[in-house]
């Protein structure tokens, strides 16, 4: 399920970016990069990623004013909070706000790859079941219309 999905990492120190990039690129996922939320913001508007992860101070906006620009942009995307700085008061707006998910830094990769291969499972699974929902109402349409009800 990994392969071809697309990860947006937000952070403003390069060398978690890169870290977290040479993690998920050895696992097939495809990852882009940005160093703050506005840069987020306008890669998000020119790609598509199936998940974000989010660190909650960045230096242009706070982590969480970006879970809420792109969730309302783009509210199925999944969106994972990182922060060096952990509190209740934090998680709870985080997840308030639409986070799918908060993890605290340094992050653990299997801890990462685990909620990642969840999230993006929930997607599917979510995606699926539009689907279906969508082919039932079109066959029962149709049976409505072929029998003139």
């Amino acid at each position: 399920m990994e392969e071809g999905r697309r990860i947006l990492i937000v952070d403003d120190d390069e060398a978690i970016l890169e870290s977290l990039r040479a993690i998920l690129e050895l696992k097939g996922y495809r990852v882009d990069t940005a160093k703050s939320g506005w840069e987020a913001i306008e890669k998000s508007k020119a790609n598509f990623y199936n998940l974000a992860l989010l660190d909650i101070k960045l230096p242009d906006m706070e982590g969480t004013d970006l879970l809420v620009k792109l969730h309302g942009s783009e509210p199925k995307m999944m969106k994972i909070m990182l922060t060096g700085f952990p509190s209740l008061e934090n998680a709870v707006r985080a997840l308030n706000l639409g986070a799918d998910a908060y993890l605290m830094k340094p992050i653990n990769p299997k801890e990462l790859l685990k909620v990642i291969e969840d999230k993006l499972r929930e997607q599917w699974e979510a995606e699926i079941m539009s689907e279906e929902r969508v082919r039932e109402w079109i066959e029962t349409r149709l049976r409505k219309l072929q029998g003139g009800t």
